[in-house]
């Protein structure tokens, strides 16, 4: 079952519950799909593009929440974890710091890099394998630590 058919049939469900909430963050995915779609050109995207679109919207969402609790907005904090939630659900289940760090050991290995200064062809490298399954910052971070 493809993200949009999941999301088709969750976005009925939504509307049988009277899921209001829910129906808004389902259908602004379906929108966000469906404009990367016609952006590229082609139908039904793949799966990693589909990854990219929920990515980019949680990403979003994640910096909202930062700026609205920084403004102390409680109200609108509460709306976008809840946002957050959602988008997080279409999401493949994301790395644990160990098996992250293993995958970086190998890919050190793989380019055969030794020093900070090749940290770029470790993070080319190992942010396809990781995409949507893991923040990039927490790779930086980890792959810094691993080359130092």
């Amino acid at each position: 079952m493809s993200l949009l058919d999941r999301l088709n049939d969750d976005m009925k469900q939504a509307m049988k519950n009277k899921e209001k909430e829910k129906l808004s963050v389902l259908r602004m995915l379906k929108a966000a799909l469906q404009n990367e779609a016609i952006k590229l050109g082609k139908s039904p995207l793949s799966e990693g593009e589909e990854l990219t679109v929920l990515s980019r919207e949680l990403k979003q969402r994640k910096d909202s929440l930062q700026e609205f609790e920084n403004a102390g907005r409680s109200d609108l904090v509460e709306k976008v974890k809840t946002e957050i939630e959602i988008v997080q659900s279409y999401m493949p289940t994301p790395l644990t710091e160990d098996e992250l760090r293993e995958l970086i050991e190998q890919t050190i290995k793989e380019v055969g890099a030794s020093s900070k200064a090749d940290m770029g062809k470790v993070m080319g490298a190992i942010m396809p394998k990781v995409k949507g399954r893991a923040d990039g910052s927490l790779v930086n971070k980890l792959v810094q630590q691993q080359l130092s």
